[in-house]
Order: C-alpha cells, then sequence, then structure tokens
C-alpha cells in the first residue's frame, strides 16, 4: 500500500477520524505492553509457530527501526512526522514484529470516513492498510499475516466496518495473502505508484 500518489478514487470522500479515546483508555490487549502472538478473532488459519516471532504495538522506539524496513523494502517513503501522527492517533492499528529482539516487520493502519466498497452509496467508517512490510529474511514466516489479522483486528476495535488497501499489480504474493484473509479485488487504479505501475484496489468487510 502508498500514499505516495493520490488516490482520485477517495480523494473527496475519505475524512480523518479521531479514535475512541475511552476504548484507548481500557486495559485490554492492545495496550503497548509486549506478547507473544496468538490468533485474535478474525484470525481462520492454523499452524504458525509462535515461537518463532512477538507482536507488539508500535512505540516511539521503534520509529528508526520502521523507518529502516519502510525504506529497505518499499520505494513508498514517508516522513517520521507521518508515523507518528499513525501513532498517536491509532495505535491499535500499528503493530511491529520482533525477532531476537530486532524489529522486522510493521503495519501502519488508519481509520478514514468515506464511500463503502461493500454498501452502495453508503458512508461508513473504513480501515486503511497504509504500510505494512517485513524485511527479505525474515518472510515466508508468517509476520505478514499476522501483523494484517491484528491490525484488522484493532481497526474493527475503532469501529470500522470494512478495510481497504491499495496494492501493486504485480505483486502476486501479497494479492494472494490479502485474498486469503477474505479481500477482494473492486477496482484498479491507473498508474497509482509514482514508477507508472497500477494499483489493485482491495477491500473486505470487517462486521
Amino acid at each position: 500500500p502508498s500514499l505516495s500518489t493520490i488516490n482520485r478514487f477517495n480523494l473527496n470522500l475519505n475524512l480523518f477520524i479521531q479514535p475512541d479515546l475511552g476504548l484507548m483508555d481500557k486495559g485490554n490487549r492492545f495496550n503497548s505492553g509486549e506478547f507473544k502472538y496468538r490468533d485474535p478473532p478474525l484470525n481462520r488459519w492454523v499452524g504458525l509457530k509462535t515461537e518463532n516471532f512477538t507482536l507488539r504495538c508500535f512505540q516511539p522506539r521503534d520509529l528508526d527501526a520502521v523507518i529502516r524496513i519502510n525504506m529497505t523494502c518499499l520505494p513508498e517513503n514517508y516522513t517520521p512526522f507521518f508515523y507518528l501522527q499513525h501513532y498517536r492517533n491509532f495505535p491499535k492499528a500499528f503493530y511491529v514484529a520482533e525477532v531476537d529482539g530486532r524489529v522486522v516487520g510493521y503495519v501502519m493502519s488508519r481509520v478514514e470516513r468515506g464511500l463503502s466498497n461493500h454498501k452502495p452509496l453508503s458512508i461508513v467508517k473504513k480501515g486503511h492498510i497504509v504500510s505494512i512490510a517485513v524485511l527479505p529474511e525474515y518472510r515466508r514466516r508468517g509476520i505478514g499475516r499476522a501483523l494484517m489479522t491484528h491490525s484488522l483486528e484493532g481497526l474493527r476495535e475503532y469501529g470500522a466496518e470494512e478495510c481497504y488497501l491499495e496494492v501493486r499489480v504485480s505483486n502476486t504474493a501479497a494479492i494472494n495473502l490479502y485474498k486469503s484473509l477474505g479481500f477482494e479485488m473492486v477496482r484498479v487504479v491507473e498508474r497509482y505508484y509514482l514508477d507508472g505501475e497500477d494499483a489493485y484496489i482491495m477491500s473486505r468487510r470487517l462486521t
């Protein structure tokens, strides 16, 4: 997913909303404390060796590591302020994955209000997977899937009814992962990325 080029389909439709601060204050498993990975309610897959990595919510101390991962894995890069803004507004949808104490992957998401991809002519709260990346040497371990499922659960906690993302049309591995998590293609945005590649908009219901 990328914000490098404005998605003209959503430019005038998606308005930022603030998280439910009362919900954020409640003691639950999405607080910033570290925890070993366990399947959230949205997860329907089995077989992950959970001892291989740890998931926890992003903390400001992770900023340098997350920026390095982003710059290593993706051509779409962001300012430090952009990451911290998402951390402040949507902390339960911003996760990092660690292996032996090293941050090796992250997912950053937010909640918007805009036209539904599933309910014609309806304005809804919807999650947006803004950016997700895992270092190449740590892929194929289930880390990307685990990051996605926990971020989706966080978005649902914020009241999102559905979730969408952008993905390069050539990124078959990511497309297959998103399909396995219930996402479906809803449209193509031509020349979405800076290098001219098209993007699929993929979406799924959360309720």
